[in-house]
Formats: C-alpha cells, structure tokens, sequence
C-alpha cells in the first residue's frame, strides 16, 4: 500500500508491505464478519486483508446474482510474516519471532538489490508477456447505460431513493497480463494516496484509489467518503476553472451531503452519543486524473469497541451504495450486469492494538490469472439532477487511467 507521498493528516505510513502469510482465513458472505471476528480476536496480530462489496449480503437480506469473471473468495485475511512500514526517511521492520533470524539476511538481499538495479530491471522486462493490445469490452452498451440510467432516475422521482451508485464493468477475456508491470502503470499515472497491490494466489488487486472508506487511531473513527468528480486540464487556467467550478455545483454538493449523512448515520451505531461530527464538507482535493469533492466525517468510540464491529455497522461504504442504503443496493442489483466482487469493497489492515485503515477500491484493475480475465469498474452516483449522458462521460473519466494502463506497450 502506497501512499505516493500524498500529504495527509489522518496517514499514519506513507507506505505499507506486507508479505508471505503465517495464517489466513477466507470465506463467503456467510457469517463472514463474525469469523473474521474471531480470527481477529484469536490471532490479536496485524492482519491485512480484503472486504468485497458482497459482504452486503451478511449484513442485509441482500444477494448477488450477477455475472462474475473474477472469482474472489467474498473475504479473505492474513497474518503476514514479515510487514516493513515506511514513514519519511525511516523503515520499521516487523517479523515474527519464528523467522526473526531472516532479517539480515532480506537486507543484505536489498543492499544487493540496489547495487545491481539496472541489471534487475532488464531481467524484469524479459518476464513481460505479450505486446499485443489488451482487448477491452464493456459489459453494459453506452445506449443500455443511458437506459439503466433512465430507470435509477424514476426509482428516484418517485421517492424509492434519493441515490444510488450506478456501475458498469470493462473487461478482457483470454488475456494474460503482468500484474505488477500493470500496477506500476496505473500507479504513475494516477499517483492516488490509497495506491494498492495485492496478490491472493491467482487473483490480483492493482488499485490507484484516491478514497480511504475508514480508518480507526485509538479511540477515533473517520470515514472520507468522495461524491463530485471534475476532470484536469493541462492548461492552469482552465484546471482552476474547473475546480472552481466543482466547488459551486449543487448537484455535486447534494450528492456529497447526502452520503455525508448516510455515514454520520452509520458511524452512530458504534460512537458515543454526540461525537460524531463532520469536520470537512464538501472539500476540493486535485489527483493527477480528476478533481474530488471530499468530505470528513468523524466519531469518537469506546475503548472497549470491537474493529470488526465498526466495520461491520458500516459496510458497504454508503459513497459506492446510495441512500437510503439498502433500497439503493436493491436497485442497483437489479440493473448493473456484473457482480462487485472486491470492486467497492475495500482493503487494508487491522494492528494488534485494534486501530485499522481501509480504503474504497475504486479505480481499479482485478484480475483473475487462472480464467485469464481482467476487470475494471467504474460509477457514478445518480440523483434527481443527473443527466444521463454527463454520467456515462464521467465514468468514461474515470475510466481514463485503468484503459491507459492496461494498453500501455509492453504488456
């Protein structure tokens, strides 16, 4: 997990490396949160790990029946053998007690590493795969969009809910890839301050997410949901306008408030009566791709509350569902054509002491090496002001820097 040097507060590492699992536990939505509760409970250790959208199905009389190319296990953590934490100049390394005696040794592996750099990076480059252009289709036709689009907005107008995330999947089929090249693609493109790479036996996480969903230090909980998106300009005139002008739009400030709200809401079920607060509305923050109206919203816990519990009374993430929660999730089931799998859900890590940090996987590439299949989502949130086509533009923004990873020669 990387932080590409983003300039926040709430960040506690600027990078995060976790590697090789001592234990693990992965399963479907099945009780999920309650075993990953007591995983967590027995093993009082850092874990890392992953949260799909589908979860939703444990925590609501939800289900999930779309199309899924991916096949991620709906949850899945690990207590890793080896985590270097990287802040400023500095670098704490934590190994287990079992394998302690490797750390002179990974060390001198990097030390060597560093010396012959360019010769490891030819080596590198002979493991690349194919430069054939990656053959990317959409799930869902721009006219179905438009359509599907048409039916979140009388779901709407007539009162069912207020919004709703609505997503469409881009994907690749017969294609094999390196993941790692792809990520380090993606990363230099986007640079986003949740940057993630994850690698679960066959399957592969490379996310450019500029969201964190939750994060927990000591007794305090924030969540910074996104809602408002504007692309950048090369031209510094016209990038300020358009931040100016996200700034003032009252559809993208409605859109914002209103999962501002559904999340005070949430956070209130774990918080102390009267802390939760919103510190920061509707803010503008600039990433190399777009433009993001972001919000913060915070809540003071017990010191007795349990990490799993706060995350359970909150998931999904209302900025990836919509409002009210479970109507929109009802909705957006019914219309979207691919399963979420870990598209909206999140990952990250819980510390022994109970203190984790999550992000939103957005803007982001799975893949799945065994069925050879590569994936991209992307949404927008639908509200009574939405125009159609001004939401098919924007995924197609958002979409920008996933396309442009994947079709970068050398794969």
């Amino acid at each position: 997990m990387d932080s590409n040097n983003y300039t926040d507060v709430n960040n506690s590492y600027d990078a995060v490396l976790a590697v090789d699992a001592f234990t693990s536990m992965q399963t479907d939505f099945i009780d999920a949160f309650q075993k990953l509760k007591e995983y967590q409970t027995l093993t009082n250790d850092w874990l890392f790990g992953y949260l799909t959208y589908d979860l939703k199905n444990d925590t609501e009389p939800l289900k999930s029946k779309n199309f899924d190319g991916l096949e991620f296990p709906d949850l899945c953590f690990f207590q890793p053998k080896k985590i270097f934490l990287f802040k400023g100049n500095q670098v704490e390394m934590l190994y287990l007690n079992m394998i302690d005696d490797e750390i002179e040794e990974d060390l001198e592996f990097i030390e060597e590493f560093n010396d012959c750099h360019l010769e490891c990076s030819r080596k590198t480059s002979n493991l690349k795969i194919s430069d054939n252009l990656i053959k990317i289709k959409q799930r869902i036709s721009k006219d179905a969009y438009l359509e599907k689009v048409k039916q979140v907005l009388v779901h709407i107008h007539r009162g069912d809910i207020y919004e709703a995330n609505f997503c469409q999947e881009f994907y690749a089929e017969n294609t094999q890839v390196n993941p790692l090249e792809i990520y380090n693609n993606l990363n230099s493109i986007s640079k986003p301050p949740f940057a993630t790479f994850l690698k679960i036996a066959d399957k592969y996480l490379m996310s450019a997410s500029p969201e964190r969903y939750l994060k927990k230090t000591g007794n305090t909980v924030i969540s910074q949901p996104i809602k408002g998106t504007a692309k950048r300009s090369g031209n510094q005139e016209e990038d300020n306008r358009l931040k100016t002008a996200l700034a003032a739009d009252e559809k993208e400030r409605s859109e914002n408030i209103m999962i501002v709200d559904l999340v005070r809401n949430d956070l209130s079920k774990t918080a102390i009566k009267g802390s939760v607060h919103v510190p920061e509305l509707c803010q503008i923050y600039s990433f190399e791709q777009v433009h993001q109206m972001i919000s913060t919203v915070q809540s003071t816990v017990t010191e007795t509350a349990n990490p799993v519990d706060i995350i359970e009374s909150t998931f999904p993430m209302g900025s990836m569902t919509g409002a009210p929660k479970i109507s929109a999730m009802n909705i957006i089931e019914n219309l979207e054509e691919t399963k979420r799998g870990l598209y909206s859900g999140a990952v990250g890590y819980i510390t022994p002491t109970g203190n984790f940090d999550f992000n939103v996987v957005i803007r982001s590439i799975l893949y799945n090496q065994t069925n050879q299949y590569v994936s991209y989502s992307v949404g927008s949130a639908i509200t009574a002001k939405s125009n159609p086509l001004n939401e098919y533009d924007e995924c197609l923004v958002k979409a920008k820097a996933m396309r442009q990873a994947l079709e970068a020669k050398g794969l």
